[in-house]
């Protein structure tokens, strides 16, 4: 505060005001008669009267803008608002169209298969620490869910239900290496079984193992289940094969599989509880 009164140019704003005060008084005193005294105090204060014009033309310019600038932030808030509807909007289409898909896909199935009895469940948590992208569903024994049950989205085989509790349940992916299935390449009908692999699964894939050095399977096979052993149905769509390798601890072969989707991107799912064996 000290310093503000230090300063240069606080004092000539300062001196500036009080002539300006001095002239007003001036002239209140002078009135209309134009004497010899006013003449020369007006002439000395016209500099004055024209630095306060300036003062004053800035400071109307300068609250001017300050409207100018109130005016504009609530332009930008209502088109925010508007913009934040549109999202709200977006995401509530995104999300009905893939909760349509998902119903379409499962009315073909059902009119395929009238047998097969389905719960609907939504995910619910998932285990970031989990490489295989095992997570819970909304749905557990009170629902008929019962562990062992295959968890389907569309067509396709997502896993089992690995642990079913009363109101939740917790679905082992078909990444994970405690995982297996019977399953055939659709077009050769050459069977094995698919399971997960550790280094696999960073990218999302599983396998279908076993295979000869003479295998049919090979790049663009569409692998599905088999059927075999009764817990899962036969025909559900496991994923594409992207390539076939050498097994590192025996002579057979593999074959690396890509989901038609993806696993830790599911919000909803279907739970297949019963179907006829």
């Amino acid at each position: 505060m000290k310093n503000l009164f230090k300063n240069t140019r606080f004092k000539i704003v300062t001196g500036i005001i009080a002539l300006v005060l001095v002239g007003a008084l001036l002239s209140s005193a002078v009135g209309h008669t134009e004497t010899l005294q006013s003449s020369v105090v007006g002439t000395a204060l016209s500099p004055v009267h024209f630095v306060a014009q300036k003062i004053s033309n800035g400071m109307d310019k300068v609250f001017g803008n300050f409207k100018g600038d109130a005016a504009y932030e609530k332009k930008i808030k209502a088109l925010e608002e508007e913009l934040s509807d549109m999202r709200a909007r977006v995401a509530d289409y995104e999300s009905l169209r893939k909760q349509n898909e998902l119903y379409k896909d499962f009315l073909e199935l059902k009119e395929e298969h009238s047998d097969y009895e389905f719960v609907e469940a939504s995910v619910t948590g998932r285990d970031s620490a989990d490489i295989y992208k095992s997570f819970t569903i909304s749905k557990g024994t009170v629902n008929g869910v019962s562990e062992g049950d295959a968890v389907l989205y569309k067509k396709n085989l997502v896993g089992v239900i690995h642990k079913a509790y009363p109101d939740y349940s917790v679905v082992k992916t078909i990444l994970d290496p405690s995982f297996n299935v019977s399953a055939y390449e659709i077009v050769s009908g050459e069977i094995s079984f698919v399971t997960g692999n550790s280094k696999l699964a960073m990218d999302g894939k599983c396998k279908m193992s076993n295979l000869s050095s003479s295998t049919k399977v090979s790049y663009g096979s569409i692998i599905c289940t088999a059927g075999v052993g009764g817990t899962v149905p036969r025909d559900l769509v496991i994923g594409t094969v992207d390539g076939i390798y050498e097994e590192s601890t025996d002579i057979s072969t593999y074959a690396s599989i890509t989901p038609d989707f993806e696993i830790d991107e599911l919000t909803s799912c279907f739970v297949l509880t019963d179907f006829k064996k």
